[in-house]
């Protein structure tokens, strides 16, 4: 099934998640293959857009938590560092490919420590999890936030759901914090099993994305992929 990226144009949150369901894997925001994010995708009226007064409006920022809780869809970032969509049908094959190439962490490494906090304690907004992990000094955020991309990257970290903080008036405001999870905690275990080799879940991957992306290189579906 190829995309037609002219005619693609989505207007609700609905809509959006019967796209992603129908395609398997979408990227948030553009990156990649042009015309292949959610962003690009969804009505001009849905995109970022600042308001007179200084406030702003962004629909698609707002769809991310009712499509991630509706439990058919991994969200964290799994693309070049950058947030995107899988749907449940194709993660057992992502999970099998990515985490060939990024084995287990080490207990003792930094990543490793991250794991096993989240694995004791269960989901956790990004800011509790850096400083149960030791990260709370200067400067250690955006150290602390590669370490988690990584761990996104290899499929061992996804995104459960977002916290906004509210206002007296219990109005919520700010891009909000990303509640974290292991897969195996939020899908369950058998969720991240596999009965293909890697190559063969790559190989399938890149089979699909090329029927959706004719346009797209052999290095363009790579990036996604790999």
């Amino acid at each position: 099934m190829a995309i037609d990226l002219k005619t693609t144009e989505v207007y609700d949150c609905a809509q959006l998640m019967d796209l992603i369901a129908s395609i398997g894997f979408l990227p948030l925001l553009a990156g990649g293959i042009r015309g292949f994010s959610a962003d690009e995708m969804v009505a001009p009226e849905c995109r970022y857009v600042i308001k007179d007064d200084g406030s702003w409006d962004w629909p698609l920022w707002d769809w991310k938590g009712p499509i991630v809780n509706e439990g058919h869809f991994a969200y964290g970032k799994f693309f070049g560092g950058k947030a995107g969509f899988v749907t449940m049908d194709w993660w057992p094959d992502f999970c099998n490919w990515r985490r060939s190439r990024h084995p287990q962490p080490d207990e003792e490494s930094i990543e490793g420590t991250i794991l096993a906090v989240l694995q004791l304690n269960g989901s956790m907004i990004t800011r509790d999890l850096r400083r149960a992990c030791g990260f709370d000094g200067p400067k250690m955020r955006s150290k602390f936030d590669g370490y988690v991309t990584r761990l996104q990257q290899a499929c061992r970290v996804v995104t459960e759901d977002f916290v906004y903080p509210t206002d007296k008036h219990g109005n919520r405001y700010g891009w909000g914090w990303a509640l974290l999870n292991t897969p195996e905690h939020l899908f369950g275990h058998d969720s991240c099993l596999c009965d293909r080799s890697p190559e063969e879940s790559r190989r399938r991957i890149a089979e699909h994305l090329h029927s959706l992306l004719p346009q797209a290189s052999e290095k363009d579906i790579s990036k996604l992929i790999d």
